[in-house]
């Protein structure tokens, strides 16, 4: 009998499994990525906001040495000075903005860890300048201002004159750095800034290998200019707060970041367990039972939501529905069996206690008919058990990739079966495409239906043929006895003949169910109203 698995449940919108360990996979390595993104955004704004700060202290030394000069300019000019400076000549000492100049000019950060990291700060040389006797005055009364300022600002400061010598600095008063690269920008009147090792003979921190914001130092060149007229720089540097330091006063802020990304690992967590563990939890829990034999059958997984699950559910249903079909088959067929021997078998039982009885007192003609009886039975339960083996060997059959020509076959079982009484007669040309079937099998088809036509009167069989959904169709139609209506349903049941005193098993029928249903193939009964018709179906090999 035909095995047919359960239908698969509605397809839904289903993942492959691939694809769900894919997105966990990115999102597991996005999780650190995502931090390491963050913590270098949160760095990179600790040093531009450094830059912010220096430049605003950069823009009050620069108003500051500005006013200091005007000054200077005004005692000069009601004789309180006497010396010439170039700093107030040949420019007013102070000229208002002219009507449409923006007032507000800001000076936009311009650093950035995203690019490459200069180097140390080359050392100051010696300066090939005079340095003009005002911006020496001026920078000997900045001092003191640059001192406090440091104090509380703690960065590093130098103030130096249109040539690049230092005027107020400490340590480098007199020396040049107008060979530096930001100062050079500066001295030619626009804003520079750049970001340089720091060097430091403290030990690196534990996370120097993830931050560029370590060891680092900003520079600032911010160029003091009245009336576009160049007086000098304001160079400043200083370190950024570091991105630990940072981290532990905003603790609040790491506090709610770490349990967000422990939160998202949750969600994976159970993203995970809902799209391939509770599926496979779910098919394990059926097997279980089935095992235990609290249940028959496993059955689809209603939602497997992977492809790969659905078509694990779905084959381990079609596996246990084959296997409780064939258990079933197997225990009617135990049944049938079982029946089928009992009833020659009893017969002889009987037969043999009555001759062993009744023997010497039996007439001889009862007791020719009593052998004749066991002869019969013995002969039955012997074409019983060969159809029982060419049955299992049906079931058995391991296909091949042979094929079969249909003309070739019914040509050689026309004038077999001619000999016999049943002519074939067919009703078209027989196709000549190759059947992916082995000629032997096709073969032991046609002669079991052909052996049945012959049981039941048939003389004649019309043989025709038709393609049918990558199939050929072989219709079979004798004018034999036919099937009765009460007879149409049992047919196909092992052991089942009307003819069990010509030799018939029953297992004709089932032997070609078996043959076609290992090569793909179907055999039905027909809807003729005289005679038996059988209507094949065998695949067509392909090219």
């Amino acid at each position: 009998m035909p095995i047919n698995a359960h239908l698969p449940l509605p397809r839904k919108a289903r993942f492959r499994l691939r694809s769900i360990l894919l997105i966990v996979m990115l999102t597991v390595l996005a999780l650190p990525l995502g931090g390491l993104y963050f913590f270098r955004i949160y760095e990179n704004e600790l040093v531009r906001q450094t830059e912010l700060e220096l430049i605003s202290q950069s823009a009050v030394l620069a108003a500051t040495f500005r006013q200091m000069v005007r000054d200077q300019q005004r005692e000069r000019d009601f004789g309180y000075i006497q010396f010439s400076s170039s700093l107030t000549q040949p420019y007013a000492p102070y000229a208002p903005k002219r009507p449409g100049d923006p007032f507000y000019t800001p000076v936009e950060p311009g650093v950035d860890l995203i690019k490459p990291i200069a180097p140390p700060r080359p050392d100051a040389r010696p300066s090939t300048h005079a340095v003009d006797p005002l911006a020496r005055k001026l920078g000997e009364h900045l001092a003191q201002i640059m001192r406090d300022t440091q104090q509380v600002t703690l960065t590093g400061i130098r103030i130096l004159d249109a040539n690049g010598t230092v005027i107020a600095g400490r340590e480098e008063v007199g020396l040049s750095l107008a060979h530096v690269p930001e100062v050079k920008q500066a001295l030619t009147g626009q804003y520079a800034s750049v970001i340089r090792v720091r060097n430091s003979d403290e030990t690196p921190p534990p996370l120097y290998s993830i931050s560029r914001g370590t060891h680092i130092r900003v520079f600032t060149a911010f160029p003091i200019k009245e009336n576009e007229r160049l007086q000098g720089v304001v160079y400043l540097s200083r370190t950024p707060v570091s991105i630990r330091k940072y981290l532990y006063e905003n603790w609040g802020v790491v506090l709610i970041a770490t349990f967000s990304l422990l939160g998202v690992a949750v969600l994976l967590i159970l993203f995970v367990s809902s799209t391939v563990s509770r599926p496979i939890r779910e098919l394990l829990q059926q097997t279980e039972r089935v095992r235990q034999g609290e249940q028959r059958e496993v059955e689809p997984l209603r939602n497997p939501v992977t492809r790969e699950v659905a078509q694990l559910s779905e084959s381990f249903a079609g596996m246990s529905h084959a296997l409780a079909e064939r258990s079933d088959y197997i225990r009617r067929f135990a049944a049938h069996v079982s029946h089928e021997f009992k009833t020659p078998l009893t017969a002889m039982q009987g037969a043999l206690e009555l001759l062993s009885d009744h023997m010497d007192t039996m007439p001889p003609e009862r007791l020719e008919k009593f052998i004749q009886n066991l002869l019969d039975d013995t002969q039955r339960m012997k074409q019983l058990v060969n159809r029982l083996l060419e049955l299992a060997r049906a079931d058995a059959m391991e296909t091949s990739k042979e094929t079969s020509i249909l003309p070739d076959i019914c040509k050689a079982l026309k004038s077999r079966y001619q000999d016999r009484g049943l002519e074939l007669h067919f009703g078209n040309a027989l196709p000549g495409t190759p059947l992916a079937i082995a000629p032997d099998a096709l073969e032991a088809v046609f002669n079991n239906l052909l052996d049945n036509s012959l049981q039941h009167g048939a003389t004649r069989m019309e043989v025709s043929t038709r393609y049918w959904v990558n199939k050929l169709q072989v219709r079979l139609l004798d004018n034999g006895e036919g099937i009765s209506p009460a007879n149409r349903d049992k047919v196909f049941t092992p052991f089942f003949t009307t003819k069990r005193s010509k030799g018939g098993t029953g297992l004709g029928l089932e032997i070609i169910v078996s043959i076609l249903r290992a090569y793909g193939g179907n055999i039905r009964l027909g809807d003729a109203q005289t005679g038996a018709e059988f209507i094949l179906e065998l695949p067509v090999a392909r090219a």
